[in-house]
């Protein structure tokens, strides 16, 4: 019967613990304690042992211990079901003394202690439980002296032993339920811990993974037996030809060697085999199908002890990082050389100043018959002039000033001498001219400039009776011009050249006159846009992003 006593006591530590390890979520602990206590307390005085009327059981352990753990609550619970039951299997006044002391004794050790007793020491909870022990061993000792007056029994030695050994195994089975509570509580710290940090783990990895799917650079992990562990989307797409079509599932847990069929021939096969026999970081370029590759094999090492535990390939495509580069250098030189020709150019107009003036006065000097000689030099010199004008416009990428203004206004000035050099012609100018147009921060003299030379590119397009068309749109957010030509057309394989310097479809021109337009549409945060279709026609559209040509006016001002 005693052990029975014994497991009936240290029935909440069991219950608890399979009810935790269960029940998710785990809510209304104090509840469960109330209960699984509760119960064992009503079952120790069920199963007690009577001697002579004087009930032996051990029902004040799940309450210490409950309340010890499940705090204010717990206790108040507990102890309400301990008066209750002990009230009801009361056969004598000394009950009332199990009742008193309790509440007396033992209560306050419990309402001084409950607060932060998780968190104490092992060797401070067993030194406040031992001591709780004590006061109940003394609360039980004088119900005994009580009862033993009152009764007067005739108790053997045997039964005497037997007293003083079952009160003392109160000291066992507290320091059991502790010692297993303790157990308990602690195992869950470590798997709270641990699943902390496998939280933490699967974070990072997630993390890992998406950075690595995410990477414009072509990722392949494999085990230390060559086995695929992960591929991203990028290396399938660089490795399409050498994977047949396969998608990433069929190919993680495939050996990387399947991707191959020479290993020593091949280079992303040899970089991961030189990987995994321990080579830190092999890089090799690549160049085929006219890409160029720079690969890498990378041995993953564990930390800890610097076993090879599998390799990564990390395969980048540099091909347009390697154009770009070549394209800076080629700017840079071009650069180099019209600061160089810029400077030629400006030292040439002061003697071609010279040379006109002198050809002028020899002009004013000769007879009749000579001066159509001299009117031809005058036009070439002014045509040279002409050319190193736009040049320098060209070269110089000088901050101009802007202000608020209508591009309506701009025609409008400058249409007069359009529409005369269009008499001349024998050709027709239409002006279709939006209703309404908001304003553009632009520099009204390089706006001219830019009319006046796609309208005569448009004009010599064109012969006799040809009509030309300028246009303005307005839109929400941008304004466009378009300057639209019947002329013959612009073959499709040299539209895209049009704008670089010194290109030029017609005979005799210098082929600055569109980048220069080019340059000046960029100043003011426009883009211009060529339509040609050859027997019909060409238009060039010029478009202003309202938000974009404040910006660039904004910044003029700022660099100013």
């Amino acid at each position: 019967m005693m052990l029975l006593q014994v497991l009936v006591a240290l029935l909440p530590v069991f219950a608890f613990q399979v009810w935790y390890d269960y029940s998710k979520p785990r809510k209304n602990v104090p509840i469960y304690l109330i209960l699984f206590c509760g119960i064992c307390v009503l079952l120790g005085l069920g199963v007690c042992i009577d001697i002579h009327e004087f009930y032996l059981d051990y029902h004040y352990a799940p309450l210490l211990l409950g309340s010890l753990y499940g705090g204010i609550g717990v206790f108040l619970g507990l102890s309400t079901i301990f008066m209750a039951s002990d009230l009801l299997m009361m056969d004598g006044l000394w009950g009332w003394i199990d009742i008193g002391g309790m509440l007396l004794l033992l209560g306050p050790i419990i309402l001084k202690f409950h607060k932060g007793f998780i968190q104490f020491s092992f060797k401070r909870k067993l030194a406040i439980v031992m001591s709780a022990t004590s006061v109940i061993l003394l609360i039980r000792a004088c119900s005994f002296v009580f009862y033993y007056r009152s009764e007067q029994p005739v108790w053997s030695f045997h039964e005497v032993i037997y007293l003083i050994g079952h009160e003392l195994c109160y000291f066992v089975i507290i320091w059991m339920i502790l010692i297993f509570s303790e157990s308990f509580i602690r195992r869950q710290t470590i798997a709270s811990h641990y699943h902390g940090i496998s939280d933490k783990y699967r974070i990072e990895v997630q993390k890992l993974q998406q950075f690595i799917d995410e990477t414009p650079l072509g990722v392949i992990f494999v085990d230390q037996n060559g086995m695929i562990t992960h591929v991203n989307e990028m290396a399938i797409h660089l490795l399409r030809d050498k994977v047949g079509g396969k998608q990433r599932q069929e190919l993680v847990g495939q050996p990387f060697t399947i991707m191959y069929d020479h290993i020593e021939k091949d280079v992303l096969g040899r970089l991961l085999y030189q990987a995994l026999n321990g080579h830190r970081l092999t890089t090799e370029y690549v160049q085929e199908q006219g890409k160029i590759y720079v690969n890498s094999g990378i041995c993953v090492r564990d930390i800890q002890n610097d076993e090879i535990i599998g390799a990564a390939l990390i395969a980048h495509d540099i091909t347009e990082l390697n154009r770009l580069r070549d394209e800076i250098g080629r700017m840079e030189r071009l650069s180099l050389v019209g600061q160089m020709a810029a400077s030629i150019t400006h030292e040439i107009r002061n003697p071609m100043a010279v040379i006109r003036g002198f050809v002028q006065l020899m002009r004013e000097r000769s007879p009749e018959d000579q001066q159509e000689y001299y009117r031809i030099v005058m036009d070439e010199l002014d045509r040279a002039n002409a050319i190193i004008n736009d040049f320098l416009s060209l070269a110089q990428n000088r901050i101009i000033a802007k202000e608020s203004c209508s591009l309506h206004e701009i025609l409008n000035e400058i249409m007069p001498l359009l529409w005369a050099d269009a008499n001349l012609r024998g050709q027709t100018i239409e002006l279709r001219l939006a209703e309404k147009i908001p304003q553009l921060m632009l520099n009204e003299k390089e706006m001219k400039q830019l009319i006046l030379n796609l309208a005569r590119n448009g004009m010599e397009a064109m012969d006799q009776h040809g009509v030309l068309t300028i246009q303005t749109l307005a839109f929400p957010d941008s304004v466009e011009l378009r300057v639209n030509d019947n002329g013959s057309g612009i073959e499709k394989e040299k539209l895209e050249r049009l704008f670089e310097p010194f290109f030029t479809t017609k005979s005799r021109g210098t082929g600055l006159g569109l980048p220069l337009c080019l340059s000046i549409i960029e100043r003011h945060g426009g883009r211009i846009h060529v339509e040609s279709v050859e027997g019909v026609g060409t238009t060039f559209i010029v478009r202003f992003d309202r938000s974009r040509n404040y910006n660039e006016a904004a910044a003029a001002l700022s660099r100013a």
